[in-house]
Protein backbone atom coordinates (compact mmCIF):
# COMPACT_ATOMS: atom_id res chain seq x y z
CA UNK A 1 0.00 0.00 0.00
CA UNK A 2 1.15 3.29 -0.79
CA UNK A 3 1.71 6.23 1.72
CA UNK A 4 -0.70 9.13 0.87
CA UNK A 5 -0.49 11.82 3.65
CA UNK A 6 1.48 12.42 7.14
CA UNK A 7 -0.41 14.33 9.38
CA UNK A 8 1.71 16.13 12.01
CA UNK A 9 0.86 17.21 15.78
CA UNK A 10 2.21 20.58 16.59
CA UNK A 11 3.30 21.43 20.07
CA UNK A 12 6.11 19.21 20.78
CA UNK A 13 6.07 17.31 17.85
CA UNK A 14 6.78 20.52 14.76
CA UNK A 15 9.04 22.37 17.60
CA UNK A 16 9.53 22.12 21.51
CA UNK A 17 7.03 24.81 22.17
CA UNK A 18 5.77 23.71 25.39
CA UNK A 19 8.38 25.96 27.77
CA UNK A 20 6.71 29.01 25.76
CA UNK A 21 3.35 27.80 26.08
CA UNK A 22 4.18 27.57 30.05
CA UNK A 23 5.84 31.35 29.96
CA UNK A 24 3.00 32.83 27.93
CA UNK A 25 0.49 31.03 30.29
CA UNK A 26 1.75 32.54 32.96
CA UNK A 27 2.34 36.48 31.92
CA UNK A 28 -1.54 36.35 30.92
CA UNK A 29 -2.01 35.11 34.80
CA UNK A 30 0.76 37.99 36.24
CA UNK A 31 -1.34 40.69 33.44
CA UNK A 32 -4.61 39.66 34.89
CA UNK A 33 -3.40 40.37 38.71
CA UNK A 34 -4.03 36.76 39.62
CA UNK A 35 -1.43 34.78 41.77
CA UNK A 36 -1.19 31.77 39.83
CA UNK A 37 2.21 30.78 38.21
CA UNK A 38 2.75 27.26 36.49
CA UNK A 39 6.17 25.70 37.02
CA UNK A 40 7.85 23.10 34.95
CA UNK A 41 6.92 20.23 37.21
CA UNK A 42 2.77 21.02 37.80
CA UNK A 43 3.23 22.37 33.49
CA UNK A 44 4.24 18.36 32.71
CA UNK A 45 1.18 17.43 34.90
CA UNK A 46 -1.56 20.31 33.44
CA UNK A 47 -0.41 18.61 30.19
CA UNK A 48 -2.37 15.95 30.59
CA UNK A 49 -5.01 18.03 30.05
CA UNK A 50 -5.33 18.47 26.12
CA UNK A 51 -6.23 22.35 25.16
CA UNK A 52 -5.59 25.56 26.98
CA UNK A 53 -8.74 26.84 28.24
CA UNK A 54 -9.30 23.17 29.14
CA UNK A 55 -5.99 23.59 31.07
CA UNK A 56 -6.85 26.74 32.74
CA UNK A 57 -9.99 25.27 33.88
CA UNK A 58 -8.29 21.52 35.31
CA UNK A 59 -5.95 23.76 37.03
CA UNK A 60 -8.80 26.09 39.10
CA UNK A 61 -10.46 22.78 39.34
CA UNK A 62 -7.93 20.60 41.19
CA UNK A 63 -5.98 23.34 42.58
CA UNK A 64 -7.61 26.10 43.50
CA UNK A 65 -11.88 24.78 44.23
CA UNK A 66 -11.10 27.01 47.28
CA UNK A 67 -10.80 30.23 45.52
CA UNK A 68 -13.45 32.58 43.76
CA UNK A 69 -15.17 30.69 40.84
CA UNK A 70 -13.33 31.87 37.41
CA UNK A 71 -16.13 31.92 34.61
CA UNK A 72 -16.12 30.26 31.13
CA UNK A 73 -15.99 34.25 30.26
CA UNK A 74 -12.89 35.04 32.17
CA UNK A 75 -10.91 31.89 30.99
CA UNK A 76 -11.67 32.84 27.66
CA UNK A 77 -10.11 36.16 27.79
CA UNK A 78 -6.94 34.94 29.69
CA UNK A 79 -6.60 31.79 26.85
CA UNK A 80 -7.36 34.88 24.55
CA UNK A 81 -4.24 37.09 26.30
CA UNK A 82 -2.28 34.26 26.32
CA UNK A 83 -2.40 33.37 22.76
CA UNK A 84 -0.51 36.88 22.16
CA UNK A 85 1.70 36.42 24.41
CA UNK A 86 2.98 33.45 22.98
CA UNK A 87 3.13 35.09 19.54
CA UNK A 88 4.65 37.52 21.05
CA UNK A 89 7.47 35.07 22.30
CA UNK A 90 7.74 32.97 19.02
CA UNK A 91 8.32 36.92 17.44
CA UNK A 92 10.90 37.11 19.83
CA UNK A 93 13.10 34.47 18.28
CA UNK A 94 15.29 31.48 18.82
CA UNK A 95 12.39 28.40 18.46
CA UNK A 96 13.48 25.98 15.92
CA UNK A 97 12.18 22.91 14.68
CA UNK A 98 13.06 19.82 16.01
CA UNK A 99 15.91 18.16 14.70
CA UNK A 100 14.61 16.11 11.56
CA UNK A 101 11.49 17.43 10.88
CA UNK A 102 12.21 20.08 8.35
CA UNK A 103 14.07 17.04 6.50
CA UNK A 104 11.18 14.92 6.65
CA UNK A 105 8.82 17.24 5.14
CA UNK A 106 11.37 18.00 2.17
CA UNK A 107 11.87 14.48 1.10
CA UNK A 108 7.76 13.80 1.64
CA UNK A 109 7.30 17.21 -0.60
CA UNK A 110 9.61 15.61 -3.29
CA UNK A 111 8.04 12.12 -3.04
CA UNK A 112 4.67 13.89 -3.81
CA UNK A 113 3.34 13.07 -0.16
CA UNK A 114 0.33 15.01 0.85
CA UNK A 115 1.49 16.82 4.52
CA UNK A 116 -1.40 17.74 7.16
CA UNK A 117 -1.86 18.98 10.59
CA UNK A 118 -4.04 17.75 13.32
CA UNK A 119 -3.75 19.93 16.67
CA UNK A 120 -5.01 20.59 19.90
CA UNK A 121 -3.90 24.07 19.88
CA UNK A 122 -5.75 27.05 18.31
CA UNK A 123 -4.95 28.19 14.63
CA UNK A 124 -3.40 31.16 15.45
CA UNK A 125 -0.95 29.35 17.47
CA UNK A 126 -0.38 27.18 13.89
CA UNK A 127 0.08 30.51 12.35
CA UNK A 128 2.69 31.84 14.81
CA UNK A 129 4.65 28.82 14.80
CA UNK A 130 4.95 28.54 11.11
CA UNK A 131 6.05 31.85 10.59
CA UNK A 132 8.67 31.32 12.96
CA UNK A 133 10.22 28.43 11.62
CA UNK A 134 9.16 28.56 7.99
CA UNK A 135 8.92 32.55 7.54
CA UNK A 136 6.25 31.68 5.55
CA UNK A 137 2.39 31.30 6.05
CA UNK A 138 0.78 27.57 7.04
CA UNK A 139 -0.71 26.86 3.93
CA UNK A 140 2.41 27.38 1.58
CA UNK A 141 3.75 24.09 3.95
CA UNK A 142 0.42 21.96 4.83
CA UNK A 143 -2.15 21.29 2.38
CA UNK A 144 -4.49 20.55 5.49
CA UNK A 145 -5.04 22.33 9.02
CA UNK A 146 -7.55 20.61 11.40
CA UNK A 147 -6.93 22.63 14.98
CA UNK A 148 -8.27 21.85 18.58
CA UNK A 149 -10.80 24.83 18.12
CA UNK A 150 -12.67 22.99 15.15
CA UNK A 151 -13.51 19.89 16.95
CA UNK A 152 -16.12 19.64 20.02
CA UNK A 153 -13.37 16.92 21.77
CA UNK A 154 -9.60 17.14 21.67
CA UNK A 155 -7.31 14.68 22.37
CA UNK A 156 -7.04 11.59 23.11
CA UNK A 157 -10.50 11.54 21.41
CA UNK A 158 -9.67 11.26 17.86
CA UNK A 159 -11.92 14.44 16.63
CA UNK A 160 -8.96 16.54 15.38
CA UNK A 161 -7.50 13.46 13.14
CA UNK A 162 -11.46 12.29 11.68
CA UNK A 163 -11.21 15.86 10.70
CA UNK A 164 -7.91 16.38 9.17
CA UNK A 165 -9.05 13.06 7.04
CA UNK A 166 -12.07 14.12 6.03
CA UNK A 167 -10.60 17.38 4.28
CA UNK A 168 -7.42 14.92 2.89
CA UNK A 169 -10.46 12.62 1.30
CA UNK A 170 -7.86 10.32 2.51
CA UNK A 171 -8.93 6.62 4.55
CA UNK A 172 -6.98 6.31 7.63
CA UNK A 173 -4.88 3.42 6.30
CA UNK A 174 -3.42 5.17 3.53
CA UNK A 175 -1.80 7.93 6.34
CA UNK A 176 0.12 7.65 9.33
CA UNK A 177 0.91 10.35 12.59
CA UNK A 178 3.43 12.05 13.69
CA UNK A 179 3.23 12.33 17.43
CA UNK A 180 5.05 13.54 20.39
CA UNK A 181 2.35 13.10 23.31
CA UNK A 182 0.22 9.97 25.32
CA UNK A 183 -2.96 11.82 24.04
CA UNK A 184 -1.92 12.18 20.93
CA UNK A 185 -0.77 8.65 20.10
CA UNK A 186 -4.32 7.53 21.51
CA UNK A 187 -5.91 10.10 19.26
CA UNK A 188 -4.24 9.07 15.91
CA UNK A 189 -5.10 5.04 16.91
CA UNK A 190 -8.35 6.28 17.26
CA UNK A 191 -9.17 7.52 14.73
CA UNK A 192 -7.35 4.35 12.52
CA UNK A 193 -4.03 5.59 12.20
CA UNK A 194 -0.21 4.37 12.13
CA UNK A 195 1.62 6.54 14.22
CA UNK A 196 5.44 7.38 14.94
CA UNK A 197 6.08 8.79 18.22
CA UNK A 198 9.36 11.14 19.25
CA UNK A 199 8.75 12.10 22.51
CA UNK A 200 9.51 15.68 23.48
CA UNK A 201 10.87 17.34 26.32
CA UNK A 202 7.52 17.18 28.59
CA UNK A 203 6.85 14.28 27.25
CA UNK A 204 9.65 11.46 27.19
CA UNK A 205 8.33 9.71 30.86
CA UNK A 206 4.78 8.80 29.34
CA UNK A 207 3.49 5.51 28.31
CA UNK A 208 2.35 5.56 24.32
CA UNK A 209 1.55 1.55 24.55
CA UNK A 210 2.43 -1.21 21.93
CA UNK A 211 0.57 0.00 18.93
CA UNK A 212 3.16 3.10 18.21
CA UNK A 213 6.21 2.98 16.68
CA UNK A 214 8.51 5.38 19.37
CA UNK A 215 11.31 6.69 17.86
CA UNK A 216 13.88 8.59 19.79
CA UNK A 217 14.81 11.26 17.20
CA UNK A 218 13.07 12.11 14.14
CA UNK A 219 12.58 9.13 11.42
CA UNK A 220 13.46 9.58 7.82
CA UNK A 221 10.56 9.43 4.98
CA UNK A 222 12.67 6.14 4.17
CA UNK A 223 12.38 4.93 7.69
CA UNK A 224 8.68 5.65 7.90
CA UNK A 225 8.36 3.82 4.89
CA UNK A 226 10.54 0.87 5.58
CA UNK A 227 7.53 0.09 8.00
CA UNK A 228 4.15 1.20 6.31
Amino acid sequence: MTLSAIIFDVDGTLAETEELHRQAFNAAFTEAGMDWHWGRELYGELLKTTGGKERIHAYHHNYKSNRAIITREQIAELHRAKTLRYGELLDGGGLELRPGIATLIEQARQEGIRLAIATTTSRANVDALCRTCWKSEPERIFEVIAAGDEVPNKKPAPDVYLLALERLGLAANKCVAIEDSRNGVFSAIEAGLRVHVIPSTYTAAEEFGDRARIWQSMPTLEEILQIF
